[in-house]
């Protein structure tokens, strides 16, 4: 008896149990779209663009310093000034310099009063040796104490010039007319000789300097065509012309420097604004190829593959798989010679997730 109640209860249960699992209340669980981050690929027809940062300067640059050491009087100038030919720009103290030109002055008509004297006495002891008043020894004596002494005279007389040019050193003037874009000095600071003390930029003509990999140096000829942008101004592009193609590394890296020159001018630019300058590289065998982020080709049995956004509604899309042939790898990204074509939405994150034929969202679209 009490087993046939213990079996009823449990087959009570167990209906129970169906009944409420199966009621009005269950939620139905909706399909999840996952959302993709994916550009728009071309082709880039067998040539590759890169860029490279350079700093925009003037035709003319000159590093101005003095070549002597002193303390900085005044600097009358500033940055961004214009400034004429021969203009006054920096000044140091001449209080020592013109103390030792006073001396060298004095020591130097004190030596040619002497030259005058023993000349003096020379032509007289001349006229005694010619009437037979004087020895030869004497005129030999008066010969050699003229010739030590106008000896002696011309060196005070280069001394007396050298402490007059370095009087004039103490003054720092504008070799020719431009602008001020740089002072590195500051009033009373001593100033060492050979220091940079300001640039003076001049020329017409604006130029950006560029280091340049030597793995490309060698594809750059002079006359070569580019494009050089400014993060100061946006929206306009430059073509310019390259003008110098360096044939020494600079600096520690293997870098070779390159300058090319703005075939025109804007107000806007200032010497030392940083510059994009884009080099165009033409391929080898010129073939059509993609460049695409690394991450963006997956890898398995079947062998390399990508996969293609192609939209089927608003926000919403299907992924398909596409086998790819891969090229070269560099720092722009992987090369796709095969499997994509121009205008293909490529995803770029996430491709390990996917699956052929899987429905997706688009998020964060960036075409380039």
């Amino acid at each position: 008896m009490k087993q046939s109640i213990i079996v009823n209860i449990t087959y009570l249960s167990l209906i129970s149990t169906l009944f409420v699992s199966c009621g009005p209340d269950e939620e139905v669980q909706e399909e999840v779209i996952r959302p993709v981050r994916y550009q728009q690929v071309f082709s880039t027809g067998g040539s590759r663009v890169r860029t490279f940062c350079g700093v925009a300067q003037f035709g003319i640059e000159s590093n101005l310093s003095f070549k002597v050491a002193g303390t900085l009087e005044k600097i009358p100038v500033k940055v961004g000034e214009k400034v004429k030919a021969g203009q006054l720009l920096a000044q140091l103290d001449q209080a020592d310099y013109e103390l030792k030109w006073k001396e060298a002055k004095a020591a130097r008509d004190q030596g040619r009063a002497q030259e005058i004297q023993a000349l003096a006495n020379l032509e007289r002891v001349q006229i005694l040796y010619e009437n037979r008043n004087a020895s030869k020894s004497d005129l030999d004596a008066a010969t050699a104490a003229y010739e030590s002494a106008h000896e002696q005279d011309n060196i005070l007389k280069k001394r007396r010039n050298l402490a007059e040019r370095q009087l004039d050193y103490c003054t720092l003037t504008a070799p020719v007319s431009g602008a001020i874009s740089e002072v590195r000095v500051e009033v009373n600071e001593n100033v060492k000789v050979g220091e940079v003390a300001l640039v003076l930029t001049s020329g017409s003509q604006l130029e950006v300097n560029v280091a340049i990999p030597e793995i490309l140096i060698s594809q750059i000829r002079e006359r070569d065509q580019v494009i050089v942008t400014f993060d100061a101004i946006e929206g306009k592009r430059f073509e310019a012309t390259v003008t110098e193609v360096g044939v020494a590394a600079t600096g520690f890296a293997t870098t070779y420097p390159v300058m090319v020159r703005l075939k025109e001018t804007s107000p806007d630019i200032r010497a030392g604004m940083a510059a994009e300058v884009a080099f165009t590289f033409e391929s080898s065998d010129r073939r059509e190829r993609f460049i695409v982020p690394p991450v963006a080709v997956g890898e398995d049995r079947l062998g390399r593959f990508v996969f293609i956004v192609e939209p089927s509604e608003p926000g919403i899309g299907i992924a398909t798989r596409k086998s790819v042939t891969v090229g070269d790898f560099d720092t722009e990204g992987l090369e796709i010679l095969n499997g994509l074509t121009d205008g293909d939405y490529l995803v770029t994150a996430g491709v390990s997730k996917l699956q052929d034929g899987q429905k997706v969202k688009f998020e964060a679209a960036k075409a380039k």
